[in-house]
C-alpha cells in the first residue's frame, strides 16, 4: 500500500475498483499481463497509473466488467464486488 502518492494514505476512504485492481497487482508484484488490450467501453476513463494493473486483473479474471462493456474504473466498489474479486484473485493466481 502506498497511499495516493501526495503524502496521503487515506485508510477511512472507499475504494475504487480501479483501486482495488492496483493493490492486487501490487499485492503478487507488480506482474505484467502477456495481452496488453483492455476491451471495455469506458476505457477512456482507467488512471494511466492502472493501466498495467487493469490489463493484469482482468486477463487473470480478477476484474470483470459489467455486461453492457463497461468497466466503471472510478465506481466505489460495493463490498459484493470486492468479495468477488477477491474471490476470483485467489481462484486464478
Amino acid at each position: 500500500m502506498g497511499g495516493y502518492g501526495d503524502g496521503r494514505f487515506g485508510p477511512n476512504n472507499s475504494v475504487t475498483r480501479e483501486q482495488l485492481a492496483v493493490m492486487l497487482w501490487r499485492y503478487v508484484g507488480r506482474l505484467a499481463a502477456t495481452n496488453r488490450e483492455l476491451h471495455f467501453t469506458d476505457v477512456d476513463q482507467i488512471g494511466e497509473y492502472v493501466l498495467d494493473a487493469l490489463r493484469w486483473a482482468t486477463e487473470l479474471g480478477a476484474v470483470n466488467g459489467y455486461s453492457n462493456g463497461e468497466l466503471h474504473p472510478k465506481e466505489l466498489a460495493t463490498r459484493a464486488q470486492v468479495a468477488q474479486m477477491l474471490k476470483n484473485f485467489l481462484e486464478n493466481q
